[in-house]
């Protein structure tokens, strides 16, 4: 768990923590590079009440590459 992860769970209530980090688990984070996907929640992000696509520059585990990342809901179609 991430020093946020932690720190968001100090502050907020048990069922707002639980249905943030249920959400933050439906995000995905896809290496452009070789495709490798990865839930927001287990490289330590949070992402609550968001909507829309964003990218990030981290480096991946698989390919080792520091790369750009889309980061998407999973029930969002994959419109590129």
């Amino acid at each position: 768990m991430s020093f946020i992860q932690r720190f968001v769970k100090a502050i907020l209530p048990a069922s707002t923590y639980a249905s943030m980090e249920a959400e933050s688990r439906s995000w995905m984070v896809i290496c452009n590079a070789c495709g490798t996907t990865r839930t927001l929640w287990d490289i330590g992000g949070i992402r609550g009440g968001a909507a829309g696509k964003t990218s990030t520059r981290l480096k991946c585990t698989k390919c080792a590459k520091n790369t750009w990342h889309k980061i998407k809901r999973e029930d969002q179609p994959n419109n590129t």
